[in-house]
């Protein structure tokens, strides 16, 4: 007992200092990035945090949402329609894109989390088509396919640096928050949920009230991303709310691991790197991308956190032993 508590010491003290290193690299980054890397670098912590909010979904709660993006896109327009249209405050127009994705989150997700696996996932992916449609059609309200250019943060936010610094903040606050939730007695029991839903609910636990409350967090977290994202990249479009959208999440999830916390950051990290340099060589970067994906669902089935978390454990193992 007392050997495997020192190890367990030894293991966590690793892993906060591997964070701690993490956490420097990027607050000394814009001294060595260039300009349009440090955007790259900037898209890359957004989508993580996107893909941190579809990972309460699918990664703990054990629902695949093919509708994530409506959040990310309702976020990105409830921010641009209130600094655009009546000059509100920066801060309380993120605060509103939140609120909205999260009012909107219940009230999708109150008819989601009636339905459990394919049905769950293609009502999900129907209600962001929904969202989708009426932000497209609805040109005198939101500018149609046109979008809304000429979102401008604060003058002290304006600077690429300074903007990066933000959504840094803003990524490890909620980052942290969400770990906090998924390893609280509230995490644990939509865990249980993904393991077995039926002896769950032989338990007295209201399967369906835990689910909604889940999907309203999930929801609210996309909303922040594309809150924060829309000020730095100066626009907002339809785009933001497409099914395909939605896919760039549950891709960086399978890539870098749903079973991990940080599996999904490591996935989006390598998809938006590597997409920005396929794109130097060519157009077609789904076709590379997609055959990125297939090779570890075939060879990394856990992911690649996953494979490294695996193979970890068992060289501890072959310690052990000897």
């Amino acid at each position: 007992m007392v050997i495997n508590q020192i190890e367990q010491k030894e293991s966590t003290i690793k892993k906060n200092g591997w964070l701690i290193l993490l956490v420097i690299i990027f607050l000394i980054a814009p001294i060595f990035l260039t300009e349009f890397y440090l955007t790259v670098l900037c898209e890359a912590l957004v989508m993580s945090l996107f893909a941190l909010s579809f990972n309460l979904l699918f990664g703990y709660m054990g629902q695949l949402s093919f509708g994530q993006a409506a959040f990310y896109g309702l976020g990105g327009y409830t921010v641009a329609m209130l600094i655009m249209k009546i000059q509100f405050n920066f801060w309380l127009s993120i605060i509103a894109g939140i609120l909205v994705a999260s009012i909107i989150g219940l009230i999708v997700g109150y008819f989601c989390v009636r339905l459990r696996g394919i049905y769950f996932a293609v009502l999900t992916l129907a209600f962001g088509q929904l969202i989708f449609s009426v932000v497209f059609k609805w040109h005198d309200f939101t500018g149609g396919d046109d979008g809304i250019q000429g979102v401008f943060p604060p003058g002290f936010l304006k600077s690429p640096v300074a903007y990066y610094y933000f959504i840094l903040i803003v990524f490890l606050l909620s980052a942290f928050i969400l770990w906090k939730i998924i390893h609280s007695p509230f995490g644990q029991t939509i865990i249980s949920m993904r393991e077995n839903s039926e002896r769950t609910e032989f338990l007295g636990i209201n399967i369906a009230r835990y689910q909604l409350i889940t999907f309203v967090i999930a929801a609210a977290f996309a909303g922040l991303a594309g809150a924060i994202w829309v000020p730095f990249y100066r626009s907002v479009a339809p785009s933001y709310l497409t099914w395909i959208k939605s896919g760039e999440p549950v891709m960086a999830a399978i890539l870098g691991g749903p079973s991990l916390f940080w599996g999904p950051v490591l996935g989006m990290f390598i998809m938006t790197f590597f997409h920005s340099w396929v794109l130097g060589f060519t157009i077609y970067w789904p076709v590379v991308m997609g055959a990125l994906i297939l090779a570890v669902i075939f060879f990394l089935p856990g992911g690649i956190l996953g494979f490294i978390q695996e193979k970890v454990s068992q060289r501890k193992e072959m310690k052990n032993r000897e």
